[in-house]
């Protein structure tokens, strides 16, 4: 460790990690605050502020120009730096696996409105509702992302989570469907086998109710083998998200019998962020996101018009 960067384990140093917050909201060009002013907020002398400046200027983190009377200006800054002394880290967000243009638009609209906040967004894709709670609770995510369905069960078994942000319908996935391996098969009957994913709240939820009453093999399965399982023939019937382009293509597809599936369906295709009550910043953080860029990003990546990056 150099000695400068040692400096920052001293009083002045210790001073500097607050102002290096401050000044990642203070524009280049614009005056900082008098020294005066910054001493009495941090509740620090004059002497400490001018030792904490020049502690960051010596680490090149900012650039100042005293100009007189006018006051001390800030002519540059280094974003990265200044982030890295305050302590600024990213938030950690989990959502789904990415396979659809919905995910990759909505991953693509959170990694841009964060640019533009202190902290900014780094997302972790994980396949299941489940394990993405589990993240949340371990504390390897700040936030998960799910759909309303799902993010709603939890919150009425938990009372420490809460759903911060709700995105709107259709925001998660257009529909949820029936597909079937069979091009005559219309609904879902007695005899069948029925593939359900039991990590997915969602999946597995409208797959129990839609089964409710009839006489058929459950069989357990990882989401993302629908797709073969179906095409083998190892299953005759399974819930899916209806933005799969490739199964609406190879399978015949049914809609819900079931009244009351169909009723849960709809919040299944809203997308939510699901935090813990006791994360205050986290909670202020997400309330702040520019929720209507994040969605005008989502529909421009599902209509081709911005290439996804996440």
């Amino acid at each position: 460790m150099s000695r400068i960067w040692e400096s920052l384990f001293s009083k002045n140093g210790l001073a500097a990690k607050e102002i290096a917050g401050k000044m990642l909201h203070i524009q280049e060009g614009d005056r900082i605050p008098r020294v005066s002013d910054l001493a009495k907020t941090l509740e620090i002398g004059n002497g400490t502020v001018q030792g904490a400046l020049k502690v960051l200027e010596n680490l090149h983190a900012i650039h100042l120009e005293a100009r007189g009377h006018l006051g001390t200006f800030l002519r540059k800054k280094d974003v990265v730096l200044l982030k890295e002394i305050a302590g600024v880290g990213s938030l950690i967000g989990a959502m789904p696996l990415p396979y659809s243009p919905k995910y990759e638009g909505l991953a693509t609209g959170l990694i841009e409105a964060s640019e533009a906040m202190l902290n900014h967004i780094d997302l972790a894709y994980m396949r299941g509702s489940k394990q993405r709670l589990e993240s949340l609770k371990a504390r390897r995510s700040d936030f998960v992302i799910m759909s309303q369905l799902a993010a709603e069960q939890e919150v009425s078994e938990d009372e420490n989570l809460e759903i911060a942000l709700n995105f709107g319908a259709h925001t998660y996935v257009t529909a949820h469907q029936i597909f079937f391996s069979n091009h005559g098969e219309q609904k879902i009957k007695d005899g069948m086998r029925v593939g359900i994913d039991y990590t997915s709240i969602d999946q597995s939820k409208i797959t129990l109710m839609e089964c409710r009453g009839l006489d058929v093999e459950l069989i357990p399965v990882n989401y993302m083998q629908l797709f073969e399982m179906l095409l083998k023939g190892d299953l005759d019937a399974a819930v899916w998200n209806a933005d799969e382009n490739r199964a609406r293509e190879t399978f015949q597809v049914g809609e819900f019998q079931s009244a009351s599936t169909r009723q849960v369906v709809k919040n299944a295709s809203t997308s939510v962020i699901l935090i813990e009550k006791d994360r205050k910043d986290v909670k202020e953080y997400i309330t702040k996101l520019d929720k209507e860029k994040i969605l005008r990003i989502q529909q421009q990546v599902v209509n081709k018009e911005k290439l996804p990056h996440y």
